[in-house]
């Protein structure tokens, strides 16, 4: 049985920063807002518009539903930390952030290769890919990505509760990551290090390999297409995908493949607030803003609700 002192977890956030609080939170609170409502409207325009109703926007939910757990999990927090210049939480929440914290961002990674798999399919085998991507291997794909996102998250969470909580309990961050949490034990979390080295390879190493190698084959079939139309419609389906896998993949190796040392803390910070604020935020402009049959869904949508609002106006209830 391990032995815990520690109850209680304060975070300190942005204390270096203190002057610029109002604005830091005025900020968060826009960001975080804006990604929950641009990430439902996804969720809601592929679920009514026929049209996209394929296994791009598919898998497009599902993106937008880590991105919804990723920041409903880690801003009701932080923004607290920012207004109250620091926070103090229990340890079971410090957990049960961490776990969801897991979940959200092992889940989006293998989202992001699933949906490069879609697209390498889509453009290099396209008399093959509707046989291939059936509704049943999406919704497998689907389930697959979050069991294994389930699994991992857990092994890391269950390990992090073995560990000994008795000396300090404030963590120099603005929520419970794996890394100030390993720093914060006073026994040796070595096992827990070897044991993220090596979950590594199965869902960041291995899922980024299947993104390389899918874009040098459709790079490839690309560079074939003679007509400047078909160049540019396949490179339209992708360029989203593309922007998306390069911001979240750059931060997530920057945070936990590169060596921590040399990164301040403040530094680290910075690159945490990239994929688990700005991200969702950016995701869907990314693939709304590029994408015409979101626009053209969006635009359907909003017709019917002023034409049905017309109609309420012009016939009453009596």
């Amino acid at each position: 049985m391990y032995k815990r002192n520690v109850t209680t977890v304060v975070l300190l956030g942005f204390h270096t920063m203190e002057k610029f609080n109002l604005w830091i939170f005025t900020i968060l609170l826009i960001t975080s807002f804006v990604a929950i409502c641009g990430n439902l409207l996804i969720i809601f325009l592929v679920s009514i518009s026929k049209t996209l109703h394929s296994p791009m926007y598919f898998f497009l939910t599902q993106l937008s539903l880590a991105d919804i757990v990723l920041t409903t999990n880690i801003s009701p927090n932080m923004l607290s930390v920012v207004l109250h210049k620091g926070v103090s939480i229990s340890f079971p929440s410090c957990i049960a952030q961490l776990y969801f914290f897991g979940l959200s961002e092992i889940s989006e990674c293998l989202i992001l290769t699933v949906m490069s798999y879609d697209r390498y399919l889509a453009i290099c085998s396209p008399l093959h890919y509707a046989s291939i991507m059936s509704h049943v291997l999406c919704v497998k794909l689907v389930l697959a990505s979050w069991l294994l996102s389930s699994l991992v998250a857990l092994i890391l969470t269950l390990g992090v509760c073995q560990l000994q909580f008795c000396g300090p309990n404030t963590v120099d961050h603005f929520f419970c990551d794996l890394n100030p949490l390993l720093d914060l034990s006073c026994s040796d979390a070595s096992i827990i290090k070897l044991e993220l080295t090596l979950l590594c390879v199965p869902v960041l190493v291995l899922p980024f390999f299947v993104v390389v190698v899918s874009y040098v084959c459709i790079v490839v079939t690309v560079m074939q297409i003679s007509s400047i139309s078909g160049l540019q419609k396949s490179m339209s389906t992708c360029s989203s995908h593309l922007t998306v896998v390069c911001l979240f993949y750059g931060t997530i190796f920057v945070m936990y493949v590169i060596p921590n040392k040399g990164k301040s803390q403040e530094t680290s910070k910075t690159i945490a607030m990239l994929y688990t604020v700005f991200t969702p935020f950016l995701n869907p402009f990314i693939y709304s803003l590029r994408n015409k049959d979101i626009k053209e869904a969006l635009r359907k949508t909003a017709h019917k609700c002023i034409t049905l609002q017309n109609n309420k106006k012009a016939f009453p209830l009596s």
